[in-house]
């Protein structure tokens, strides 16, 4: 086969000349002959985004897998999005990143492509960029830190933050306490150990069949994660020599196993948008009723924060995340591909769990029904969500009135007032917090609830929000609500006092109006001038192509791929 570099370095003539020539430096001039594939590493480590600086080691032993395997390895920076560091959001920039992956592939040359992410959204931008330009490509999850311990408890990073700010709100935690948690939460490189957003994404990548199987979940600090950083330099020489590009792994069944796994491991309700914008970028037909219809009915078997007690530490050591795909191995489509060239379930059959407190048997799960729920009704026309495994199951079917906050700066300015008109049975709704109104869709939905809530002992309400929470959160949360405010959703309408129904079991979110009522109303002006409205540059971009949640979030004019083709030459 001819390479695809090779439009680059092969031939004779100027243009290939100075291809070559800047590219020498030291590299052996075999480097250029058609027979040495190049192999990209796309790294998204970065000094502002903690959870992926030991990506650069493990780019190195990528790089001696490749050239072990004849390859000859090239890194790629790739921009970082630190989770907790990035405003307004990191999700803002996911779509960018994504582009920047999709471009700078395209644009080089490069015949397969190893991304290395960790944080949350890096490893959906690397994919979603991979995806677009479809050649061979394969993921290393950067792995989860070690886990926390505080007061002689396990202390999950992110977890830890919303339980303990609570306390401190209500009193039965100091200042000075909750700051010395800081440093017994993180204590290792990787990113968070629960099973947060960064978590599920690896274990995404991994049923998705676009990791070595077994590789996801790895801790960052265990010398396993370089051994297999190592296997897969070599695997992705490897992918070249098959033409195995990204739409010949991922296809609709690899999204069904993905669902599943989401389901068995209780993972974060961020994936929903991420997988949506991942199957946008194949043309892969994949709606939020295929969330609901394959994973409703799955069980939850793992016992990880938030939705549970234990860190991803000891989920490696129950048996890791291939112990889990055997458990509901039945319910995964068999014909799901992986980078290696076989089907996942290939794979599966032969992890037994070390540990049942971690990692529960099929025939006695944690919860029988744990997917997530898609929810939908006059408040959420194109659908909400909601993780019923972080859930209290007796607000599941509930009736309130109505709170409403109509920007994030409203909902800080009046929830810690003693004088605010609510109670336990009261629903908090925060709106303009959707893709467009904030815009990027921040993670603010988990609500904190009032003090005065709080130190009567209440610690969870129903909260509806057009925004998403983070995957460490927890509680009563319909999330995603679609179309947001912003975008003229119901949302909009809501005023304080209207009462709301939630009904999980039933898929319903609604508010108790009548449509001809809710065709005489009016979003408020102080909702309307709070809602993003950039002048220039991304942001500007962003507003004015930015889709919906219940389809990815994606930019209008990113759906789909364009290929690796480029027709026109540099000089």
């Amino acid at each position: 086969m001819t390479l695809r570099s090779q439009d680059w370095y092969g031939g004779e003539g100027r243009d290939p000349y100075i291809h070559r020539a800047w590219m020498r430096r030291g590299i052996p001039a075999d480097a250029f002959n058609g027979k040495r594939p190049q192999i990209a590493i796309a790294n998204t480590a970065g000094d502002l985004v903690p959870c992926n600086l030991h990506l650069n080691e493990v780019a190195q032993y990528v790089k001696n897998g490749v050239y072990e395997a004849g390859g000859i390895p090239v890194e790629i920076p790739v921009m970082g999005l630190g989770e907790t560091l990035v405003k307004p959001t990191a999700m803002l920039w996911r779509n960018l990143a994504a582009m920047q992956v999709e471009e700078m592939l395209r644009a080089n040359p490069v015949d397969a492509v190893v991304l290395l992410g960790g944080c949350d959204k890096t490893i959906p931008a690397l994919l979603m960029g991979a995806a677009s330009v479809d050649i061979p490509a394969v993921v290393v999850p950067g792995g989860p830190m070690l886990n926390g311990h505080f007061r002689g408890a396990l202390m999950g990073c992110g977890t830890g933050v919303w339980q303990l700010s609570e306390e401190v709100r209500a009193g039965t935690l100091s200042e000075a306490e909750f700051e010395r948690s800081e440093t017994s939460m993180i204590r290792s490189k990787g990113h968070c150990n629960t099973m947060g957003t960064a978590s599920t994404m690896g274990i995404m990548a991994e049923a998705l069949g676009m990791t070595i199987p077994g590789l996801a979940g790895t801790p960052a600090a265990d010398s396993r994660l370089l051994e297999a950083s190592h296997a897969t330099g070599r695997l992705a020489v490897e992918l070249v020599a098959e033409n195995r590009t990204v739409s010949k792994v991922i296809t609709k069944e690899s999204f069904h196993n993905a669902i599943v796994a989401l389901a068995a491991i209780g993972g974060s309700t961020n994936a929903v948008v991420h997988l949506l914008a991942i199957a946008g970028r194949l043309g892969i037909d994949l709606t939020l009723d295929d969330f609901d219809r394959v994973g409703a009915n799955v069980p939850l078997l793992v016992n990880l924060q938030p939705a549970g007690e234990y860190l991803m530490e000891d989920l490696f050591r129950a048996g890791g995340v291939l112990a889990v795909f055997d458990q509901v191995k039945d319910l995964f489509d068999p014909a799901a591909q992986t980078v290696m060239g076989a089907p996942l379930v290939d794979f599966l059959g032969a992890h037994p769990v070390w540990d049942r407190d971690v990692i529960s048997l099929r025939e006695d799960p944690l919860q029988d029904d744990a997917g997530i729920a898609v929810l939908r009704g006059n408040l959420a026309t194109r659908g909400a969500i909601i993780k019923p495994a972080a859930a209290t199951p007796e607000l599941l079917v509930h009736r309130g009135r109505a709170v409403v906050f109509d920007s994030i700066e409203d909902f800080h300015a009046r929830i810690d007032d003693p004088d605010l008109d609510v109670d336990a049975d009261s629903v908090l709704v925060l709106r303009g917090c959707g893709p467009k109104g904030y815009p990027g869709m921040p993670e603010v939905a988990n609500l904190p609830l009032p003090p005065k809530l709080l130190k009567q002992g209440v610690r969870d309400m129903v909260r509806v929000c057009d925004g998403r929470m983070s995957g460490t959160a927890y509680g009563t949360v319909v999330l995603h609500v679609s179309p947001e405010a912003a975008a003229g959703g119901t949302l909009a309408l809501v005023r304080d006092g209207d009462i709301i129904s939630l009904d999980v079991p039933n898929r319903l979110i609604e508010v108790e109006l009548s449509d001809e009522e809710l065709a005489l109303r009016k979003p408020p002006f102080r909702e309307t001038g709070s809602f993003a409205n950039a002048a220039r540059g991304w942001q500007k971009l962003y507003i004015d192509h930015v889709q919906g949640a219940d389809t990815g979030a994606d930019l209008d004019f990113l759906v789909g791929a364009s290929g690796a083709k480029v027709t026109r030459e540099s000089h």
